[in-house]
């Protein structure tokens, strides 16, 4: 009774440590996803001024590009986190949790933990190359370079610690034989249901199974 309740509270302990850096990565990502509006007014705010005013300005391709690098590397984390990443799940949907987690950690282990490491560590030495020299882009207004580049090892290290999470994850999934779950912050539509609701050509017992299948899919 004592071994249950100790793993129960095992289990509970790493529970609340991989819904901590879910919690993270979601904040951060929530946070810089209102770059959009940024960019989007940036734009628009651009536009006027060529065609309208026929004033253009010489920094917003720049800020532009920096803003949308900011946002797309600062979502990595956010994503990961939601398993949002893109995989064959035509193939992977059909594996058990087991063979999914074995599947996951090592990609984790051989592909994920070396090429994010190498990418934090690289940004840190272009953020500080880049701040020691007041790195500026080239024209006629110009713009600092180093707080953009200080944003590659800042996500690199949030999508190091959602990983070495997922890592744990996988860990707990091959013991246990089932997937720890996430937090969620925005489902995606059931388009399996979806598809077969309206089917006729399908039995209803079929579509049972294809619709368990679907929600069974790690995560």
């Amino acid at each position: 009774m004592a071994g249950l309740l100790f793993k129960k509270l095992k289990t509970m302990k790493i529970q609340t440590l991989l819904h901590s850096a879910d919690r993270i990565s979601m904040w951060v990502g929530k946070a810089f996803a209102w770059l959009i509006v940024a960019l989007m007014l940036l734009v628009v705010a651009e536009v006027f001024k060529r065609y309208a005013l026929n004033a253009p300005t010489a920094w917003v391709f720049d800020a532009s590009n920096m803003l949308y690098g900011t946002l797309f590397m600062m979502c990595g984390a956010y994503t990961l986190a939601q398993d949002g990443h893109v995989r064959g799940d035509f193939l992977y949907g059909n594996f058990k949790p087991r063979t999914q987690a074995s599947i996951d950690l090592a990609l984790y282990l051989v592909f994920f933990l070396p090429g994010i490491a190498a990418l934090t560590w690289a940004g840190w030495s272009y953020f500080q190359d880049s701040a020691a020299i007041n790195e500026q882009t080239f024209n006629a207004d110009p713009l600092p370079v180093y707080p953009f580049k200080f944003m590659i090892p800042f996500a690199g290290a949030l999508v190091l610690m959602q990983g070495i999470s997922e890592i744990i994850r996988c860990i707990v999934c091959l013991k246990t034989g089932a997937w720890t779950p996430r937090l969620k912050d925005a489902r995606e539509s059931d388009v399996v249901a979806q598809q077969l609701e309206g089917s006729d050509d399908v039995d209803d017992e079929t579509k049972r199974m294809a619709i368990e299948k679907s929600a069974g899919m790690k995560g």
